[in-house]
């Protein structure tokens, strides 16, 4: 099943495609993912991606933190997943079945073999998380299903993400990358979205986008990656900012997402569709502030006009003055008056 979103190639710009990130946010509550799912799409988010895995599969007992302890004090990565890994089959498919009804695509990242098993039958393609960009056993059994993959490049270096995209390409999928910098939160300073034109000039074909970690603040990163090329556009959701937890305080909610996608409509608004002029609403300033060949001192007819007889002002309403050659060294055809703007009735023939 190819991406829905591929860009359309003759706009320069257009609204990208918002992957809203519930991940866990729902902390094991139905209803609470429900009013996640429900609140995205008011915000205008085109999916909604949860993440599923037991937190026996996927980490060791004391794998120690990588995210902020003074907002996440919880000090091991088992015990963070062990509070957040109570969704299985049934409730995705709950909350797959939801997504429909609300006209919103459902996503979810898979973290073991099982997830990714019985998420086949329910996503339209498969997100890798930047953590298993090295999990070559595990990407190629995610290929296997032949769907699409969006694969997120954390803490990757380029050959590393190349050797990535050399597992997937002998697969056959479709690939889209999405930069992103693995920090929860990702600092201003180290967003680092010159990546994002940087991974379009080194895997030209691929579809790229960015995974965002930053505050939300006025939602001006996910602005500019778009401008740098991101069409794909990933960032953690809540409903509210101020809960406790690793994931709350970084994502970004309702009236964020709204900001933004008005924001991208004034952008593109700006920039417009195609790079082509715009000529249908320039019309009256083309025709009075360009000018027109005037009469720079009388002329008799018969007179052979040079340029001593000419000047250039406005409005455009008469010769114009790229044709000005066509003009010299023919003869008047009236007596004409200074500042007389000069028409093509004006001029007879050419000297001889």
């Amino acid at each position: 099943m190819p991406f829905s979103f591929i860009p359309d190639t003759t706009s320069i710009l257009q609204q990208p495609y918002v992957i809203a990130e519930v991940g866990v946010n729902h902390e094991g509550s139905i209803e609470t993912a429900k009013r996640l799912i429900g609140e995205a799409k008011e915000g205008g988010a085109d999916a909604v991606k949860f993440q599923s895995y037991k937190a026996e599969t996927l980490a060791s007992k004391n794998s120690p933190a990588y995210w902020d302890l003074t907002q996440e004090s919880t000090t091991t990565q088992y015990e963070l997943f062990k509070k957040h890994d109570s969704f299985g089959k049934n409730e995705f498919e709950v909350l797959k079945n939801h997504c429909d009804l609300m006209n919103i695509d459902f996503i979810c990242t898979p973290f073991d073999t099982e997830s990714a098993t019985f998420l086949n039958a329910i996503v339209p393609c498969f997100k890798i998380s930047s953590s298993d960009l090295t999990n070559k056993a595990f990407i190629e059994f995610i290929c296997n299903f032949e769907k699409p993959v969006i694969l997120s490049c954390g803490a990757a270096y380029l050959w590393e993400i190349e050797r990535t995209v050399e597992w997937i390409q002998a697969k056959g999928n479709q690939l889209a990358l999405l930069h992103c910098m693995l920090n929860y939160p990702t600092r201003d300073e180290h967003a680092n979205l010159g990546m994002i034109p940087l991974l379009k000039k080194k895997f030209p074909g691929f579809i790229i986008g960015y995974s965002d970690h930053t505050l939300p603040k006025n939602m001006k990163t996910l602005e500019i990656a778009t401008l740098l090329g991101a069409v794909i556009l990933e960032k953690h959701f809540t409903y509210d900012k101020s809960l406790p937890g690793n994931d709350h305080y970084h994502a970004m909610d309702k009236d964020d997402l709204i900001l933004f996608r008005k924001s991208m409509d004034h952008l593109i608004q700006l920039i417009g569709a195609d790079g082509k002029p715009r000529i249908k609403n320039q019309q009256v300033a083309r025709e009075n502030a360009r000018r027109s060949l005037v009469m720079k001192k009388a002329i008799r007819s018969g007179e052979v006009f040079t340029l001593n007889h000419l000047i250039w002002k406005r409005p455009a309403s008469g010769i114009c003055p790229s044709q000005i050659d066509d003009v010299v060294g023919r003869r008047a055809a009236f007596d004409l008056e200074e500042d007389t703007v000069l028409d093509w009735a004006h001029l007879g023939e050419s000297k001889e």
